[in-house]
């Protein structure tokens, strides 16, 4: 069962633990300057490991196929990769529909110019603490956390690409 598909008596009993599980946890993601969790997924071109973008700038994104503001997200994280990755981003998209199909229909309709990992067992986001759909985080080069964003709406992209663009070491209008 996916982390966020909750079908049928199985999945509402998951549900239920996940939500006692979110009541107990932290109302955010990680902590800021927190060391993000390691990860080894399977993604569309081949293993999707964090270890391996060690010194770059990571906008870590967890989406799922039925989620409609990662559909608004997905132009923006190709505009984002395009635009930086000479100065060091590197976006990375983890899906965590049960059913590799449904992300694979939406990657159809909603290309990625940027990196997709497949978690359908839902084992990242929990390590992650991700309390919904999308669930971006941006992972400084020493591997740390340096702020989380929960949803996406036309209004966040200016003070998300701001964040990415001091992380940088950019300074000026993001334009």
């Amino acid at each position: 069962m996916s982390f966020f598909d909750v079908k049928g008596r199985a999945g509402r009993g998951v549900a239920a633990i996940l939500f006692v599980a979110v009541l107990a946890a932290p109302t955010h993601a990680l902590e800021r300057g927190s060391v993000a969790p390691p990860f080894d997924l399977d993604g569309t071109k081949g293993a999707v490991k964090l270890a391996k973008h060690q010194g770059k700038l990571v906008y870590l994104d967890f989406w799922a196929s039925w989620c409609a503001p990662c559909r608004q997200s997905f132009g923006w994280m190709n505009e984002m990769q395009a635009k930086y990755a000479m100065q060091g981003l590197q976006v990375i998209a983890i899906n965590v529909d049960e059913k590799r199909d449904d992300a694979l229909r939406f990657l159809s309709s909603n290309p990625a110019s940027f990196v997709v990992a497949f978690d359908p067992a839902g084992a990242t986001p929990l390590s992650y603490r991700v309390m919904g759909m999308p669930t971006s985080l941006l992972i400084g080069t020493d591997g740390k956390v340096i702020s989380e964003h929960i949803g996406f709406k036309d209004a966040d992209k200016i003070a998300l690409e701001e964040k990415i663009r001091l992380s940088l070491g950019i300074s000026g209008a993001g334009k």
